[in-house]
């Protein structure tokens, strides 16, 4: 008697463990197909019927997972910058976090629309501490090139934040304007070979060079306002 409560136990352990595993899977998909809506139609322009059908699922399990649209792209971002954080770990060199960022980032096209499509003003808002998160992190970054320019790895004769403005910039140029990409460079948008190009220029641009002690100084002394 004790032998078969103890394998319908067991026998329910396994439907429950198997039932959480098709939730997350279930999950998972919905969060895949809402990246590629949102992607190509903007927050505004995406819906949760689009994005059911992307996944293969009934609507209504939307809003069980994730409460609606606006829960699905508050989980989106907040994966967007926990991936961020995890790109540049201590002690890695300019070269290998430019690589890492690049590959990350173009490698997975509709996650970097979303931030397109934030730039050219569809968003619905964060809260105050997602905001405040997001500058601390951006803050933390440049620090880190600043950190770079005082080990000598970047050279002094600009600002940590327009160096870091710059690699930002040119990671997401294949994203934002791909046509200018191919037309100024004469290469695929996202190819290695951008990312190669990319990378070698980057740092030819901001390696350290023979700068004056007098442009140091003024360089150290410049801040961007807020």
């Amino acid at each position: 008697m004790n032998m078969e409560r103890a394998r319908g136990g067991a026998r329910r352990a396994v439907a429950v463990d198997g039932r959480g595993r098709a939730a997350e899977r279930t999950r998972e998909r919905i969060l895949q197909a809402a990246v590629e809506e949102f992607g190509a139609k903007g927050y505004a322009g995406a819906r949760t019927a689009g994005i059911a059908a992307r996944a293969g699922v009934n609507q209504q399990l939307i809003s069980y997972y994730f409460g609606g649209k606006r829960g699905l792209l508050d989980e989106l971002r907040a994966r967007w910058r926990e991936q961020e954080g995890s790109l540049s770990p201590e002690g890695v060199s300019l070269a290998e976090s430019l690589a890492a960022y690049m590959d990350a980032t173009l490698d997975r096209p509709d996650w970097a629309r979303l931030v397109v499509w934030r730039a050219l003003g569809d968003d619905p808002g964060e809260g105050a501490e997602t905001d405040a998160e997001r500058r601390a992190a951006t803050q933390r970054a440049v620090e880190v090139m600043r950190d770079r320019q005082e080990a000598g790895e970047v050279t002094t004769s600009v600002t940590p934040e327009f160096a870091l403005l710059l690699a930002h910039a040119l990671t997401f140029a294949p994203i934002a304007m791909p046509q200018f990409v191919q037309a100024v460079l004469g290469v695929e948008p996202s190819s290695p070979e951008y990312r190669r190009v990319c990378r070698e220029q980057l740092l030819a641009l901001l390696s350290p060079r023979e700068d004056s002690r007098e442009e140091k100084d003024e360089t150290r002394e410049r801040r961007w306002d807020a």
